[in-house]
């Protein structure tokens, strides 16, 4: 195995597992959301069905995209192009995040962490990418 397969099964796994931390959070009580949006200076919390839905079917598609990426690192080379179209949409991604998070009026630390974060996901594993060798398979 090379150098490059070794460390990108590492970052997805990791990833993932961190992705997958996102299932709890579709669970929690409002009232516990609703402290955490506070917390963060958000002030209150704005209850009502949209946003419960919202938060929670975005908690189940972070912890989906999590098992995806834990799949996705058993066998890199097999699924090379899945792991290239999902590095490439994190890229999409990530620049997307930036814009809603600056319209969200979120706290800037957030805007910095978030959409950057993702964006660089993306390309560190494209770079992983280039450096795995071709599976036997793929022709």
């Amino acid at each position: 195995m090379s150098r490059s397969e070794t460390i990108l099964k590492l970052v997805l796994r990791l990833s993932g597992l961190v992705l997958l931390l996102a299932f709890p959070a579709a669970l929690l009580p409002v009232e516990w959301m609703a402290a955490t949006h506070r917390w963060l200076g958000l002030g209150e919390f704005p209850a009502s069905p949209l946003v419960d839905y919202m938060t929670r079917s975005a908690s189940v598609l972070y912890g989906i995209h999590g098992g995806l990426l834990l799949v996705l690192a058993h066998r890199p080379r097999r699924f090379r192009a899945a792991i290239a179209y999902l590095a490439g949409m994190n890229l999409l991604a990530g620049v997307a995040l930036v814009v809603i998070d600056v319209r969200a009026c979120l706290p800037w630390i957030w805007v910095i962490a978030e959409g950057p974060s993702v964006f660089a996901f993306g390309v560190l594993v494209l770079a992983l990418l280039r450096g795995l060798p071709r599976d036997q398979s793929e022709g």
